[in-house]
């Protein structure tokens, strides 16, 4: 069986396991300072599709997080990757930000409103009616309809605001179509961050605080799978599900490995 001694690289989820509302979680600055001093291969992972790695990475430095962008892994990284694979060179209609624009343009994709291959929906705060009715129409047309994540609302100071799966709901609901969602809890987040390291599902972990995105996303991957409670899950919620993770802990402090003890010398009389 399988334990953590095994693992060689890890996953982490970002909001509630590493940070809390721009605030470090106790142990997570220590977690990943243990890491890089120990040469562990690690990615960060979200499903926001907003930021770039480098806007990210920027966002968590002024939290006192250190990870550098190379470092982490969006849903837009993800489904830049995964377009790349079907159609190298394709074309997208986009609705979303710098975070999806930039991550396909990297991978060769042409942002246009001409007969596009895919309609592409990620995370914005600016969704035009405008936009919506051309995404409508390409993928009446034919366009194949992508969406980087399923979350249906995220966070903001004055509350929800609608997110990625509202969106893509509307859309469907116009066009009859469901879109492929590529990031959590599609597994194939997992296997192409996997990608990105160069590792394996045997001798990799995943660390989130979400059931129903992070937990199984991970055993569908084939990964190690470690739940902390300092986000939205607590022994309710783990029990509401039919499958559990291989380590439930109270936070990533519980993962810092044990400061040795220094024995006192003892005079001998």
């Amino acid at each position: 069986m399988r334990t953590r001694s095994d693992i060689e690289c890890w996953l982490t989820d970002m909001d509630g396991v590493l940070v809390h509302e721009n605030t470090p979680i106790p142990g997570a600055s220590a977690l990943l300072q243990q890491w890089r001093d120990q040469g562990v291969p690690f990615l960060v992972l979200t499903n926001n599709s907003i930021f770039t790695p480098r806007d990210l990475s920027a966002r968590l430095r002024a939290s006192g997080l250190i990870v550098p962008e190379e470092s982490i892994w969006t849903s837009a990284l993800a489904t830049a990757d995964f377009l790349k694979s079907q159609m190298p060179g394709g074309s997208a209609f986009v609705i979303g930000e710098a975070g999806l624009t930039t991550a396909l343009h990297e991978a060769g994709f042409i942002m246009t409103e001409t007969d596009p291959d895919y309609v592409v929906v990620g995370e914005t705060r600016n969704y035009s009616f405008e936009a919506i009715t051309k995404a409508i129409r390409f993928i009446g047309a034919g366009a194949r309809f992508i969406a980087t994540n399923p979350d249906a609302t995220g966070p903001s100071t004055e509350g929800v605001l609608p997110a990625t799966g509202a969106i893509s709901a509307l859309i469907t609901k116009a066009t009859g179509m469901e879109p492929y969602v590529v990031g959590k809890p599609n597994p194939m987040m997992f296997r192409s961050a996997m990608n990105r390291l160069g590792a394996h599902s045997e001798n990799t972990g995943m660390i989130g605080d979400r059931m129903d995105t992070d937990v199984v996303a991970g055993i569908e991957a084939g990964l190690h799978t470690v739940l902390v409670l300092t986000g939205i899950s607590d022994a309710a919620e783990i029990a509401r599900y039919p499958f559990r993770p291989d380590e439930v802990l109270e936070s990533v402090a519980d993962l810092l490995d044990a400061e040795p003890v220094e024995s006192e010398d003892v005079e001998i009389l």
